[in-house]
């Protein structure tokens, strides 16, 4: 493998996607509790209707539509009430022509009705006589039985990710328990003699470990399972045996520091020696994360991301994101948000290269302006201020300033 043979940012996502052992973990049964954000394991289907009868919409009177049809202030349909139905009970009544009955908003339609006029337009001449002054068509106001979910409807296919209105449906329908992916284990190693612990006084030249914790709370946010396997210095056997236990109690790994070309390639051997296939590219036309490599060990993934934490965030948010979705069972673009604002100002760029700027994002007037957060990849709080990353595509030379832009927005 000849390294630094660099892949575009669609192209790295594609061999990973290739190229990886995508087994069948196997399920879990959570509540609801603990659905939202899940990945549906097997396909989700309605066993009874929702709602389980025709219920109304409104506060009103239940009636036959065709006995509204005409009614106005002047010549008002008059109907005879004969009952009322409350919000939470069945009933037994059932309306003939020319009659009403009371209804709460939610409650269960008489037999035969089938619209409800809502209370305003309505006057009670006595208790048993009604006016109506609007007329209604036929299910105005009224839900219909299974008109939100039908018996048999396919709710919730293998791969979907449930969220806060899924796990609603779900309690509509009286599921509680639901079969969910197995969460991924992601090991995380950071490498470097000059990468101490955050806790640990560091001295020049040194720097704290920063990737551990912003990698952990990327992973945990797309609903895998970080595993920290601490730092690892500049050793060869040192930096084998982390990836190696790595390689058997996870799913996939992720390496940051010890992926540029020359005196940190110990990655790169420590990888090769562990067995087929190893390296499998090593570098992106991107800015920031050029020295980016990705390999794979008996179907078990390996990234390697730059140590400087910008670019090792900026990579993961590319292809970090696609790798660990898809090891999760759902589509790979998945959490995938993009917008269009106007750039702040004129930017440059380097032909046949991605440049992606970090950016803040303001509201002026009408119109979104994205603002460049201009820094050296090594200044994490570049990113704690930005809201997204601008692309600059790899045809461009730059961008000038009111240019419409995409926006990858960071979350």
């Amino acid at each position: 493998m000849v390294l630094f043979e660099v892949k575009s940012v669609k192209e790295a996502v594609n061999i990973i996607e290739e190229n990886i052992n995508i087994t069948d973990k196997g399920f879990e049964e959570v509540d609801l509790f603990e659905a939202a954000g899940r990945v549906v394991y097997s396909e989700v289907q309605a066993t009874e209707d929702v709602p389980a009868f025709n219920r109304s919409t409104v506060d009103g009177y239940a009636v036959i539509a065709k006995d509204t049809f005409g009614a106005g202030e002047v010549v008002p349909a008059i109907l005879e009430v004969i009952g009322e139905v409350r919000m939470g009970e069945k009933t037994e009544l059932k309306i003939s022509p020319g009659q009403a009955v009371r209804i709460s908003t939610g409650g269960m339609l008489p037999e035969n009705s089938d619209a409800v006029v809502m209370l305003e337009y309505t006057h009670p001449l006595d208790d048993k006589t009604l006016l109506i002054e609007k007329p209604v068509a036929p299910f105005e106001n009224v839900i219909k039985k299974g008109e939100d979910i039908a018996t048999g409807e396919v709710l919730f296919r293998k791969g979907h990710t449930l969220r806060t209105q899924d796990v609603g449906a779900l309690a509509a329908l009286g599921i509680t328990r639901v079969k969910v992916f197995k969460k991924p284990k992601i090991g995380i190693i950071s490498s470097g003699d000059e990468v101490k612990e955050p806790d640990e006084k560091v001295d020049m030249g040194e720097i704290r470990d920063v990737n551990t914790y912003t990698l952990f709370s990327a992973l945990k946010a797309l609903g895998a399972v970080g595993i920290p396997l601490g730092i690892v210095r500049d050793d060869f056997d040192q930096i084998k045996n982390t990836l190696k236990l790595a390689l058997e109690n996870c799913d996939a790994v992720i390496i940051s520091g010890g992926s540029s070309v020359g005196t940190r390639d110990l990655t790169l051997k420590a990888i090769n020696s562990l067995g087929e296939p190893g390296l499998i590219f090593h570098g992106l036309s991107v800015k920031p994360g050029k020295p980016t490599i990705f390999a794979a060990v008996k179907g078990i993934p390996i990234l390697g991301l730059p140590g400087h934490p910008v670019s090792a965030l900026v990579i993961f948010e590319l292809i970090g994101r696609p790798l660990v979705n898809l090891l999760m069972g759902r589509d790979k673009d998945y959490g995938v948000y993009e917008i269009l604002a106007k750039c702040d100002k004129d930017l440059s760029s380097a032909a046949g290269r991605e440049d992606y700027i970090r950016v803040r994002l303001e509201k002026r007037e009408d119109e979104l302006w994205a603002v460049p957060v201009l820094g050296k990849s090594g200044m994490i709080c570049t990113m704690s201020k930005s809201d997204g990353l601008l692309k600059i595509p790899p045809e461009r030379v730059g961008i000038s300033k009111g240019e419409m832009v995409e926006v990858i927005l960071l979350k």
